[in-house]
């Protein structure tokens, strides 16, 4: 089941100019969220090469937000316990303008270690945290009580819906399906089977303003989903994917997507055999500086 979560008009701005991303210590597919997650993919070697790969690939990426005018906080993953997503932040944490931060539950018992007190202890260094809302006691974030009690807590409205991906497996996580920029959203309307459910996330998208550019299976499947938009020191959006994703775009979606944002891809072949991509990797802070 995926949910996808609407804001009230209220809602401050989409894109934030700060970051926080996990530098791994030791990467490798999961094999505890391998059962249901079809974007995952077994590695051809050892964990050690794996991990290489991946920092190499983390450092490269992170020296390409900075240059595309994006406030990176680094955070080096701790040897133990071993986390093998420590990579995906965007999973466990969410920051909001108001200053709360908001802690997600975990399916797998592997993940549940991602989440780190010293994390947000540091970003209370540079910015301005209310309150910390844990919602680590349910069982996984797309529990709908989950969707419900966050909404509730943070002003959201809620819109639930099931997507299901070439292979028939239900997707994992809304993020790989869509994307909702601040005048765009890159959704697999068609991966919704259910036609109530899939207008209803259109007419949602539509009444707040979001262009809709859709995206078939096989551009979800090569991660064109799983994107995020950012914004540079003067305001310039940015919007951050998967290279991998970039040829399975038609032309004509590129010059769409070119008129709300910057692309900028980031080369991730390794790190996306853990079954995220570029925006599990980001998890955006609107905390206020201090």
């Amino acid at each position: 089941m995926s949910y996808a979560r609407e804001p009230k008009p209220t809602s401050l701005g989409q894109s934030t100019n700060a970051v926080l991303m996990v530098r791994p210590c030791r990467f490798y597919p999961n094999p505890e969220t391998a059962t249901d997650n079809a974007f995952q993919r077994r590695g051809d070697c050892d964990s050690t090469d794996l991990t290489t790969a991946a920092r190499r690939e983390f450092d490269i990426a992170v020296q390409a937000l900075r240059e595309a005018g994006v406030k990176v906080h680094v955070f080096e993953d701790t040897a133990e316990p071993e986390k093998p997503d420590a990579v995906f932040p965007n999973n466990w944490i969410s920051t909001h303008s108001d200053g709360r931060v908001a802690l997600f539950p975990m399916y797998s018992a592997l993940r549940r270690r991602e989440r780190r007190q010293d994390i947000v202890d540091e970003l209370r260094r540079a910015y301005r945290v209310t309150d910390v809302i844990d919602y680590s006691n349910f069982s996984k974030r797309s529990d709908p009580k989950v969707v419900r009690r966050f909404a509730d807590d943070f002003g959201y409205e809620p819109v639930t819906f099931t997507s299901v991906g070439l292979d028939g497996q239900p997707v994992y996580h809304t993020n790989v399906m869509m994307c909702v920029g601040t005048e765009f959203a890159l959704v697999g309307l068609s991966m919704i089977a259910n036609q109530t459910e899939r207008e209803q996330v259109r007419a949602h998208l539509e009444a707040s303003g979001k262009n809709i550019l859709e995206l078939d299976p096989a551009q979800v499947a090569n991660f064109a989903g799983n994107a995020i938009e950012l914004h540079d020191r003067e305001g310039q959006k940015l919007l951050v994917l998967s290279a991998r994703a970039i040829p399975t775009l038609t032309e004509g979606q590129q010059k769409r997507l070119t008129q709300y944002a910057r692309l900028v891809p980031l080369n991730l072949p390794t790190i996306e055999m853990g079954g995220g991509s570029a925006r599990c990797m980001i998890a955006t802070i609107h905390l206020p500086p201090i």
